[in-house]
């Protein structure tokens, strides 16, 4: 292993570390036998008393038994729910039973029924609006036909963002999973992160569009209108998903978490991290956030913060960066708060020695300071702090609302997700995490734990997308041709800039460099292996398997801080090898560079005790403050001043075999006229802009038409502010 490192790591022990490992690298859980009972219920057990009830998942040994039935019904034990793809029950459990239960050779682990919260310009930046007109036809890339399932605290239907260009609703499916009986969102998170990912840009001059503004939305509420919510009730919103996943109508192909919980257990034993995987392996694109505890209270960086699910390995985890409210992206930095890596969930072994996952965590970054996106109607954050609000509109379902955090970020992802999807459909999940990772833009200054491949490049991954092949099966071999033509060139060009893509990828411990990764197909990209699945290790040394990975591909060697150009050209910050052991090395709190890694029991900053299984209430109130965001520039609020109604009641009617005159009613105040749209066909959605009237106009002649040939129109008002909604469709035969 490589000892010259720079003298500002302080990592005392390093010279230490001696690997033995010659293996290929599996899940923790191998290495060790386990302790049935998590830490997070072992800290609940010591503040309760023996006949007070505790919530607990239960995770079967090979599946759920009789006996076990049996023996939960002899304590008394309340079962509260089960699930129809996952093997969990949760059950009401007295606090006196729990170890007589972890000892029954039918109960694999038993975890606590958590408490979850929120975490808390678009398109220009990350290069969205470039990608639109790809397909060359009158089709946009916006994710159209792509289901998002966005599991959060619920949204409003009522609000224009979520609205299609007909003004019905794109949310097609909503579940509560809180209890309350509603899917409305009473607190205001999920409102906002659904329009990121796919809000419309019909008003304000279209500066709150979502990323995929043509994807349609599946509300799953598992928060409620405090915005906290349960283990069992994300799992339950997952099981759903899963259940639903070959339904046409909604296409679930991208499910976002912008949610999550302390990462105390092993990514292997958290019931939420296989679910995630679950549905992963059955192809369905899983984003979580990375957390907001990337500070202490005084302002100190902090390591190894990543919340659950973010630290499965299989989901794509995103940390946030600050744009200051630029379209130019040489100004971004990772924010104070975003949550840094490794991941420091873990296990116990029987003897009580903590092994950690250790996993570099994030898997890039995306705008999320003072992201402006709907605010939904009278919600919890605005009525608690007015400052929130942009103020942009007198119209309830059209104002904005300020939120900052990796949950704005992770939606961005989400959405850059399904406009991959939508321009080739066949993309598996690792497929699209690694067409992200590789075309992501390093950000300078930053190291892999906080920004891990780099910056969200929406322009460089659909172009890629769109190149891979589409006859790929799980027989396709390692080596084989992955794109149907040349590989572009290795940049983007956003907003008059052009973008570096850092050609890397992040695997479990380091990171993976060459062309070949995308001109090669990767054993890691078929379905039910992880990419860090295709690194070995020996003698302390990464290297790819040659199975999974194929000749050509390099594996790092250290976390390294950006340059903001290449993923390997940065300075080394810390070694790999420090990653691989058995968490021992990591688990003290020593300095690592320029921040504290949280260990078990380390005093940091103001002596406060911080464990991997205790929040400290300085750091929960810095999550806390996350939802204001870095207080630096930001986006500027744009007035809505688009159209205040729609036109309705298009008729058309055909004069003569060449002529067909149209007619509406006009409802609008402040327009500055109306857009007539046509296409060929009774049902065709294809349409063109063919012609603008002006104001107050109501008729509209066509003429030169083809006989016996069906035309069909829309109308919709305009204003330099924005669109209204179109009118109904009027389709007529020219005869």
């Amino acid at each position: 292993m490589n000892q010259n490192l720079p003298s500002r790591i302080k990592f005392a022990v390093l010279a230490a570390i001696t690997l033995a490992l010659a293996f290929a690298v599996t899940l923790p859980v191998d290495a060790a036998p386990k302790q049935k009972k998590s830490a997070k219920l072992e800290k609940k057990m010591r503040h309760t008393s023996p006949n007070d009830l505790v919530d607990v998942i239960i995770s079967p040994t090979n599946g759920w038994t009789a006996a076990l039935t049996r023996d939960l019904n002899l304590k008394g034990s309340i079962k509260k729910r089960d699930f129809v793809n996952f093997p969990f029950q949760v059950f009401r459990v007295k606090q006196k039973d729990l170890n007589s239960l972890a000892n029954h050779p039918d109960v694999d682990f038993i975890t606590l029924d958590d408490t979850v919260k929120g975490l808390g310009h678009l398109t220009t930046t990350t290069g969205a609006q470039n990608i639109r007109g790809l397909l060359g036809n009158s089709t946009q890339l916006d994710g159209r036909g792509v289901g998002i399932a966005v599991v959060d605290s619920g949204m409003d239907t009522d609000h224009v963002n979520l609205k299609n260009q007909n003004g019905g609703s794109r949310i097609v499916f909503a579940r509560d999973f809180t209890g309350e009986n509603r899917t409305d969102d009473p607190y205001g998170h999920g409102t906002h992160v659904a329009s990121i990912a796919a809000g419309n840009n019909l008003h304000a001059r279209g500066e709150y569009e979502g990323v995929a503004s043509g994807a349609h939305l599946i509300n799953l509420r598992v928060l409620n209108g405090l915005g906290s919510g349960s283990t069992s009730g994300i799992l339950a919103a997952l099981d759903w998903i899963y259940s639903n996943r070959l339904n046409t109508s909604y296409n679930i192909r991208v499910v976002n978490l912008s949610l999550g919980g302390n990462a105390v257990d092993s990514y292997v034993n958290d019931p939420v991290c296989r679910a995630v995987r679950k549905l992963v392996d059955a192809g369905i694109v899983v984003l979580a956030a990375a957390g907001n505890e990337g500070k202490d209270a005084d302002g100190n960086k902090i390591y190894g913060q990543i919340h659950s699910p973010g630290n499965e390995p299989s989901a794509i985890t995103v940390g946030a960066i600050n744009t200051y409210g630029t379209d130019v992206r040489t100004d971004d930095v990772v924010t104070s708060y975003s949550s840094r890596g490794p991941t420091r969930s873990f296990y116990t072994d029987e003897s009580g020695v903590r092994h950690f996952d250790n996993l570099i965590k994030p898997d890039l970054v995306a705008p999320g300071n003072k992201v402006i996106s709907a605010q939904a109607y009278q919600n919890y954050l605005v009525v608690a702090d007015p400052s929130l609000s942009a103020n942009n509109s007198g119209s309830n379902a059209r104002k904005q609302m300020y939120l900052s955090g990796s949950s704005m970020s992770t939606p961005a992802v989400a959405g850059a997700a399904a406009i991959m999807l939508q321009a080739n459909p066949t993309l598996t999940p690792n497929l699209i995490k690694t067409l992200l990772m590789y075309t992501a833009q390093t950000i300078n200054g930053a190291n892999t734990f906080e920004q891990g491949a780099g910056a969200l490049n929406i322009d460089g991954a659909v172009r890629l997308a769109k190149l891979v092949r589409q006859d790929i099966t799980s027989q396709t071999l390692t080596g084989s041709a992955l794109l149907t033509a040349a590989a572009p060139a290795p940049s983007s060009l956003i907003n008059g800039q052009t973008i570096a893509w850092g050609q890397g990828v992040i695997t479990h411990y380091a990171f993976a460099t060459g062309t070949n990764l995308i001109t090669q197909y990767q054993g890691i990209y078929r379905l039910g292996v992880l990419i860090g699945d295709g690194v070995l290790i020996g003698d302390g040394v990464l290297i790819g398997d040659g199975v999974l990975i194929g000749d050509g591909v390099l594996i790092g060697d250290h976390i390294l801080t950006g340059n903001g150009v290449l993923i390997g050209d940065g300075l080394p910050f810390l070694s790999c090898g420090v990653l691989i052991g058995d968490g021992v090395l990591l688990s003290d709190g020593v300095l690592i560079g320029d921040g504290v890694l949280i260990g078990d029991g380390v005093l940091i900053g103001d002596g406060v005790l911080i464990g991997d299984s205790v929040r400290a209430s300085g750091i929960a109130a810095q999550a806390r403050n996350a939802i204001s965001g870095d207080q630096t520039s930001a986006m500027a609020p744009i007035w809505d001043s688009s159209p205040d109604d729609s036109p309705t009641g298009l008729s058309s009617v055909a004069v003569g075999s060449s002529q067909i005159n149209i007619s509406w009613s006009e409802n609008v105040t402040n327009e500055d006229g109306f857009s007539i749209e046509s296409c060929l066909g009774s049902t065709c959605t294809d349409f063109i802009e063919i012609d603008r009237v002006p104001a107050n106009a109501v008729t509209y002649s066509i003429n030169g038409l083809t006989p016996n040939v069906t035309y069909r129109f829309r109308v919709r008002a305009y204003n330099d502010g924005g669109y209204s909604f179109y009118t109904n469709a009027a389709a007529v035969t020219a005869n």
